[in-house]
C-alpha cells in the first residue's frame, strides 16, 4: 500500500491506487474501464491480465503510450491570445537580467477552451510516446506607435525554424483519472460512425470552430473587389458588434449599434481599378488571408494579391495596396485565364529560408506542397504559384510565381471552388469532383474523380477527416475519403439552390440561396438530416458563402449574403445555448449586424486555423 501526505494539510493523507489493483479482478479498486483500457491486446478482442511474452501483445504499452492518454479527464488548450504593444510606456523588461522596456504589452487570453482532446508523440524527452497534445502558443501580435498609428494587428509570428506560431505540445493535464478512463471511439472510429468531427480533432487535423476572424472580416464583392469589414472593437475583450458580450462589455457602443439598425459603418474597399481608368475591372471570386497579404482568385484578372498590414492603420488612406511601391519591383499579381477559387494547404504563415539545425530534432524540411497557393481556373484548371516571397525576407524576390498549369485532357473544365486537405486537391468543375494529387505540386495527377452519377453541377467541397462534404443542384452531398484515390459516395441531404458548404465540428453550414443557411447535422456524416434552415426572419435571401469562427465563449458565422451584402450571425452563447462550452453545442442563430456592400457579396476568407497541427497525410 502507498500512502500520500497533503503538503497542505497536516492530517490529511490518502491510498494511491495501484495499476495492478485496477485491472485484478480481486481487487476493491478494480475498474473494468481500465483495466480494458490497460489490456486489451491487438487482435482487439482478448483482454485481462497478461505476463511475460503475452504482455508484447498489448495494444497500448507502456513502451508507446503514456498511463494518462487513457486517465486524463480534460485538458485545458488556448486557441488566441492577443498581445498588443504600445509605444511610450516606460516598463520593466520582462526577462531575467532585467532592465525598462519603452513599450507595453498586455497578454489577453481570447478562446480557452477544455472541452477539446488531442493525441500527439512526445518528444525524446518523454520517449516519443503518445500522450495528450494542447495548444499553447496560439498568439496574434498587434503594434501601436508613439503616434497611435497600428503599425499591424493581429498578425500572427512565425516560428525561429520557420513553423507557425500556432504551438502544440504534448501536455501531462492535471485532470488524471481513474474512473473517467476513455473508451474506444475517444480515439478510433467507432461502430455507430458518429465520432468523425471528434476524430478529426483528436488527430489535431482542424476542425474550423475555433478558428480566428479578427477585427476584419474580408469579403469578396465580385467587381466591386476585396472589402474589409470591421467586426470587433479594439479595446479589450475584443467583442464582435452586437453580440452577447459586446452587450455586456461595451453597453453604450451596442446600444449604438441598435440605434443604427445593426449596421456596420466601418468598411474600407480597394478604390479604383487594376491598372488604372482604362484597366481591367474587378472580379473578387474566392480570397484567403495569409498574413499580412490577401490572396484572391479575380476571373479574368487571375490571382490578385494586396497588402494588407495597414488595414487598421489611421496614417494611411488607402489601406490595402495591390503593390506598395511600382510593380517593377513589386508585383505579387499573377495572370491567369479565369481565376474561380484559391486555397492554401494552411493559411498559418510559415517560412521556408530559415536555417534548419538537426539536433533541434524538428521535422525537416516543411513539406513543398505550403511554399503555393493553389488556383482553380475554369479554362486552366488547376495553377499553382509559389507565395514564399510573403514570407521569406528577401528584399530582391518580390513577385509570386506561376509554376504550374494542370487541366490534363480538360478534365478540370469549368473548375468553381478548390479545397486543400493533406496531399490531395478537391476541384469542382463540370466533369464533377476531381481529386488531384500534389504530393510533388509541379507534378500533379489526377487521383479519382467523383463523376456526373453522383454530382450535378457542384459549386464547393469542404473536407473533415474521413469525408468530403460537396454542394451541387441536387443538395449537400457527402463523400468518403478514406482512401482518396478511391472515394465513395454515401449520402445526399436535399436543399435547394445550395451554393458552397462549410462544416464546424458535428455542423455543416450549406449557403443556401434564397433559403438562407441550412444548418446540417453531420456527427453521422452518413447520415445527415436537416437540423434547421434560418433565414433571420427573411434578411438572409441571397446567401452565397459562409465562414465559422470562434470569439472569446461564442461562435459566430459570417455571410456573403449576395446582394444584399455581408452579415454576422451568433450561433452560440452562453447566453442563448444551453452547453455552449461543450464540444459542438446545437447552434441557436441570431443576427447581429449587417454592412451593405456596393456590389453583391460573394465569398468572405477564412479565418486562421488555430486548432490545426497536421494535415491530413
Amino acid at each position: 500500500m502507498l500512502i500520500q501526505n497533503s503538503m497542505m494539510y497536516e492530517d490529511l493523507s490518502w491510498e494511491v491506487t495501484q495499476v495492478r489493483d485496477m485491472i485484478d479482478p480481486s481487487s476493491p479498486h478494480f475498474n473494468e474501464k481500465a483495466a480494458y483500457a490497460k489490456t486489451i491486446q491487438k487482435d482487439n478482442k482478448t483482454w485481462g491480465i497478461q505476463t511475460g511474452e503475452k504482455c508484447q501483445n498489448l495494444a497500448h504499452s507502456m513502451q508507446k503510450m503514456e498511463c494518462y492518454t487513457c486517465h486524463t479527464s480534460w485538458v485545458t488548450s488556448c486557441f488566441g491570445c492577443h498581445l498588443p504593444a504600445e509605444a511610450n510606456w516606460q516598463m520593466p523588461m520582462n526577462h531575467f537580467e532585467g532592465g525598462k522596456s519603452r513599450t507595453y504589452t498586455t497578454y489577453n487570453p481570447q478562446v480557452v477552451r477544455d472541452d477539446i482532446f488531442m493525441l500527439g508523440v512526445a518528444g525524446t524527452v518523454k520517449g516519443n510516446k503518445i500522450a495528450p497534445v494542447r495548444s499553447s502558443s496560439a498568439l496574434v501580435l498587434s503594434n501601436k506607435n508613439q503616434n497611435r498609428e497600428k503599425l499591424y494587428i493581429q498578425q500572427p509570428p512565425i516560428s525561429a525554424p520557420g513553423y507557425s506560431s500556432q504551438a502544440f505540445n504534448t501536455h501531462f493535464a492535471h485532470s488524471v483519472r481513474t474512473a473517467e478512463t476513455m473508451q474506444c471511439d475517444d480515439c478510433h472510429v467507432s461502430e455507430s460512425n458518429d465520432n468523425n468531427a471528434w476524430l478529426a480533432q483528436t488527430y489535431t487535423l482542424g476542425t474550423n470552430f475555433v478558428n480566428f476572424m479578427g477585427r476584419y472580416a474580408w469579403v469578396g464583392t465580385g467587381e466591386g473587389g476585396p472589402v474589409a469589414v470591421q467586426v470587433t472593437e479594439w479595446d479589450e475583450p475584443q467583442a464582435v458588434y452586437g453580440s452577447y458580450l459586446h452587450k455586456l462589455a461595451f453597453s453604450d457602443r451596442y446600444n449604438e449599434l441598435q440605434m443604427r439598425g445593426k449596421e456596420l459603418e466601418v468598411a474600407y474597399e480597394h478604390h479604383g481599378e487594376i491598372g488604372g481608368a482604362l484597366g481591367i475591372k474587378h472580379d473578387t471570386r474566392s480570397l484567403v488571408l495569409y498574413g499580412q497579404y490577401l490572396l484572391t482568385a479575380s476571373g479574368h484578372e487571375g490571382l490578385r494579391g494586396y497588402d494588407v498590414a495597414n488595414i487598421d492603420n489611421k496614417g494611411f488612406s488607402e489601406r490595402f495596396v495591390t503593390d506598395p511601391s511600382s510593380p517593377l519591383g513589386h508585383n505579387i499579381q499573377v495572370d491567369t485565364l479565369c481565376a474561380t477559387g484559391i486555397a492554401l494547404g494552411t493559411n498559418m504563415p510559415l517560412a521556408f529560408d530559415r536555417k534548419n539545425y538537426p539536433e533541434n530534432q524538428e521535422q525537416w524540411p516543411i513539406h513543398p506542397l505550403y511554399r503555393y497557393a493553389y488556383v482553380s481556373d475554369s479554362v486552366e484548371g488547376l495553377v499553382v504559384v509559389n507565395i514564399e516571397t510573403l514570407t521569406d525576407r528577401d528584399p530582391l524576390n518580390n513577385f509570386l510565381k506561376k509554376c504550374r498549369s494542370f487541366n490534363p485532357d480538360g478534365i478540370l473544365r469549368g473548375a468553381n471552388h478548390i479545397e486543400i486537405a493533406g496531399n490531395y486537391a478537391y476541384l469542382t468543375c463540370n466533369a464533377g469532383l476531381v481529386i488531384v494529387g500534389i504530393d510533388n505540386p509541379l507534378q500533379p495527377y489526377v487521383a479519382a474523380v467523383v463523376g456526373n452519377d453522383v454530382l450535378t453541377q457542384p459549386t464547393g467541397v469542404c473536407i473533415q477527416f474521413r469525408y468530403a462534404f460537396v454542394t451541387d443542384a441536387q443538395g449537400l452531398k457527402v463523400i468518403e475519403i478514406t482512401n482518396p484515390q478511391a472515394p465513395v459516395y454515401r449520402s445526399t441531404v436535399e436543399i435547394h439552390d445550395a451554393r458552397n458548404v462549410y462544416v464546424s465540428r458535428t455542423y455543416a453550414y450549406v449557403a443556401a440561396g434564397h433559403e438562407g443557411i441550412a444548418i446540417v447535422d453531420v456527427e453521422k456524416p452518413e447520415e445527415p438530416f436537416i437540423q434547421q434552415m434560418y433565414n433571420a426572419e427573411g434578411k438572409l435571401h441571397d446567401t452565397y458563402d459562409i465562414k465559422v469562427a470562434s470569439t472569446n465563449a461564442s461562435l459566430f458565422a459570417y455571410v456573403a449574403d449576395g446582394m444584399h451584402g455581408f452579415k454576422v450571425i451568433q450561433l452560440t452563447s452562453p447566453e442563448s445555448v444551453p452547453g455552449n462550452y461543450g464540444f459542438s453545442p446545437t447552434p441557436n442563430p441570431q443576427l447581429i449586424a449587417t454592412h451593405h456592400t456596393h456590389e453583391p457579396a460573394l465569398a468572405v476568407a477564412e479565418g486562421l486555423e488555430r486548432d490545426r497541427a497536421v494535415d491530413e497525410s
